[in-house]
C-alpha cells in the first residue's frame, strides 16, 4: 500500500459518497476517553495560570524561556490542548463534553501521554492524560526521555524537561469515517499541535514537534496495542536539564483498560497505509529526516495578478486563554461580511512557521472568498511570503463552494473558505509514504492556527470535508499536479451557530494593580 494509493482509494466523490451505504451503529459508539482502571488517578491543578499574552503576539514569537517546567504550566499545556473546555446538557439528560481543540465528527480519537523528566511537583516517568477526569496515571516510573530519544534519534529529548506524545485511537475516528480516518488522524493531532505550540510558546516552553521516529520502540515505550492505537506525534518541552541516563532497554507494559465499545470494526486499508509509513530503526529515523525539501515556488510568478492583504492585527484584545476556551466548530454561518483585515490576519496566522525536525511549507493555501469587504468574490491562493492574494477568478461561487465540501451548506454560507492542497507525489517521493502524514498534519496544524486566528477576533470556524477531485479541477490550472488535503471554512456565525457550554475549569485572575 503506497500513500498515492491509500489517497486515491479514499478520495470522495459525488458516487463514492452516494453508494457506500455506511451507516452509524449508535450501539457500539467508541467511549471519549481511554481509562486505565488499574492505576490510580493523580489530579492536576484545576485552577490554571492565566495566559495574560496576546494570541497574535504568541503565534508571532516565543516567550522568553521559562527557567522550569511546573505542574502548573504542564497542567495549563494539557488542558488547553486536550482538555474538556465546556459541556452542553439536552433534555433528557444527555450531554457532550468538547475539547480544547477541534476533532472530526467531535470523535476525539487523539491521545495523550507525557515523557516526565524534570518537572517542579511531579515524579520522573511515563503518564497518561485523561481529560474526562483531568488527571495523570502513572505507565512507568522512572526517566524515560533516553530511550525516546534513541528511538527518535534526536538527543533534545534527553535534555528537554518534558516530552508530550500524540497517539490516535483508529475505532475512535473509523467508527464514522472509515478507512478515510487515517487522513484525520494527522488533522486532528495537527489542530490539537497547533493549541500546544501556541500555549507552549507562550509559556516559554519552547515546543518542537518531532515527527519522524522508530515507530515501534515508542509504541513499545508507550505500551500500546498497535492494532488499535498508534504513535502519531511527539513534542518536545521545557527548558533544558541534565542529560537522562541511559539505561537497559524498558520491560513491556500492559496495563488494563475499559473496553471503547462491545465490538468494533477493522479497516485494513489503515493498518496497510500505517505500515507503509513507519519508520523500523533509528539510522533509519535519522537519514529520513535529513532529506531536503524544496517547493516548486514560494513566490508568485511574474504575471500573476495580485492583491495586497492589510498588514495582519498586531493585536486581538483577550488573552490566548480566552479564544482557546471559546472555541467551538460554527455549525451555522450567517451571509455577514468578514473584514479584509481579518482574513488576512487569520491567512497569516494559518501559514506561521513552527519549530520541527521537517521543513515546513509543505501544502498551499487556496480560498474562495464569498463575502469579505474590499476583496471581490472569487476564488484566489495566498503567498504567505507576499502577504497576498493571487487572484485566479472573481465571481459568485457561494453555490460552488457549498458543492465542493460534501454539498454542506457551510461552505457556501462561510464569509471565507480556506482549501489546503499539496504536491502529494513529490513530498512522497522525498520523504517516502511517511511524508503523507506531514502533509495531512501540517494542514491540520495550519486548520488549528485558522481556527485560533477566528476566535481571537470574534468569529467562527468549522473544519468541513470534500470532493477530492472536484477541489483540485477547481482551481486547476493553477492547482495542477496538486491534491485536495483539508478544508477550513470562516465566517460569522448564524442564529444558534456555535455551540456555547459551560467551562468546567477556574482561570486563576491576576492580581489588581
Amino acid at each position: 500500500m503506497t500513500a498515492r494509493e491509500y489517497h486515491d482509494r479514499t478520495a470522495h466523490s459525488p458516487a463514492s459518497v452516494r453508494t457506500s451505504g455506511h451507516t452509524l451503529e449508535w450501539d457500539i459508539k467508541p467511549f471519549q476517553f481511554k481509562v486505565y482502571t488499574d492505576l490510580p488517578a493523580i489530579p492536576l491543578p484545576r485552577e490554571l495560570e492565566p495566559l495574560g499574552i496576546d494570541t497574535f503576539a504568541a503565534l508571532a514569537a516565543r516567550a522568553p524561556a521559562a527557567a522550569t517546567l511546573s505542574l502548573g504550566q504542564l497542567a495549563a499545556v494539557l488542558f488547553y490542548a486536550a482538555g474538556v473546555t465546556r459541556k452542553k446538557t439536552y433534555p433528557g439528560g444527555g450531554e457532550i463534553l468538547f475539547r480544547a481543540a477541534a476533532s472530526t465528527g467531535a470523535l476525539y480519537q487523539t491521545e495523550v501521554y507525557v515523557a516526565v523528566g524534570e518537572v517542579a511537583g511531579l515524579e520522573a516517568g511515563l503518564y497518561h492524560f485523561c481529560p474526562g477526569d483531568f488527571a495523570l496515571r502513572r505507565l512507568r516510573g522512572g526517566d524515560v526521555r533516553a530511550a525516546l530519544a534513541a528511538s527518535a534519534a534526536d538527543d533534545s529529548i534527553r535534555h528537554r524537561a518534558a516530552t508530550i506524545l500524540l497517539t490516535a485511537i483508529y475505532w475512535r475516528n473509523t467508527w464514522k469515517y472509515q478507512a478515510r480516518a487515517y487522513r484525520h488522524l494527522f488533522w486532528d493531532s495537527g489542530t490539537m499541535l497547533a493549541n500546544l505550540l501556541a500555549v507552549g510558546d507562550a509559556l516559554g516552553l519552547a515546543p518542537r514537534v518531532l515527527t519522524g521516529f522508530v515507530d515501534g520502540e515508542v509504541d513499545r515505550v508507550l505500551g500500546l496495542d498497535t492494532a488499535h492505537e498508534v504513535a502519531l506525534e511527539l513534542v518536545v518541552l521545557g527548558p533544558e536539564t541534565a542529560a537522562a541516563p541511559t539505561g537497559p532497554r524498558l520491560d513491556a507494559i500492559d496495563h488494563a483498560t475499559l473496553p471503547l465499545s462491545s465490538s468494533e470494526v477493522d479497516y485494513p486499508l489503515i493498518h496497510e497505509m500505517h505500515a507503509a509509513s513507519r519508520l523500523d530503526t533509528a539510522a533509519a529515523a535519522r537519514a529520513w529526516r535529513d532529506r531536503e525539501w524544496s517547493r516548486v515556488a514560494v513566490m508568485p510568478g511574474a504575471t500573476a495578478k495580485l492583491l495586497k492583504l492589510p498588514p495582519p492585527r498586531g493585536r486581538a484584545g483577550p488573552g490566548l486563554g480566552a479564544p482557546l476556551q471559546r472555541r467551538g466548530s460554527t455549525r451555522q454561518f450567517g451571509h455577514a461580511s468578514l473584514t479584509a483585515e481579518e482574513l488576512g490576519t487569520t491567512l497569516w496566522a494559518a501559514m506561521r512557521p513552527f519549530e520541527a525536525d521537517v521543513p515546513p511549507d509543505l501544502v498551499d493555501l487556496y480560498l474562495i472568498v464569498n463575502a469579505v469587504d474590499g476583496i471581490a468574490a472569487g476564488a484566489y491562493c495566498y503567498w504567505p511570503g507576499a502577504h497576498a492574494l493571487e487572484i485566479l477568478a472573481t465571481g459568485d461561487f457561494r453555490n460552488r463552494s457549498a458543492d465542493l465540501c460534501l454539498e454542506q451548506p457551510l461552505g457556501g454560507d462561510a464569509a471565507a473558505v480556506i482549501y489546503w492542497l499539496a504536491r502529494l507525489d513529490e513530498i512522497v517521493r522525498v520523504f517516502g509514504d511517511r511524508g503523507y502524514r506531514l502533509a495531512n498534519l501540517e494542514a491540520g496544524l495550519a486548520g488549528g492556527r485558522a481556527y485560533l486566528a477566528a476566535y481571537a477576533q470574534g468569529f467562527g470556524a468549522s473544519g468541513l470535508t470534500f470532493y477530492d477531485g472536484h477541489v483540485v479541477e477547481f482551481f486547476s490550472p493553477h492547482a495542477a499536479g496538486k491534491d485536495a488535503v483539508f478544508v477550513t471554512a470562516l465566517g460569522r456565525s448564524g442564529v444558534g451557530g456555535r455551540v456555547t457550554i459551560e467551562s468546567n475549569l477556574i482561570t486563576r485572575r491576576r492580581p489588581s494593580a
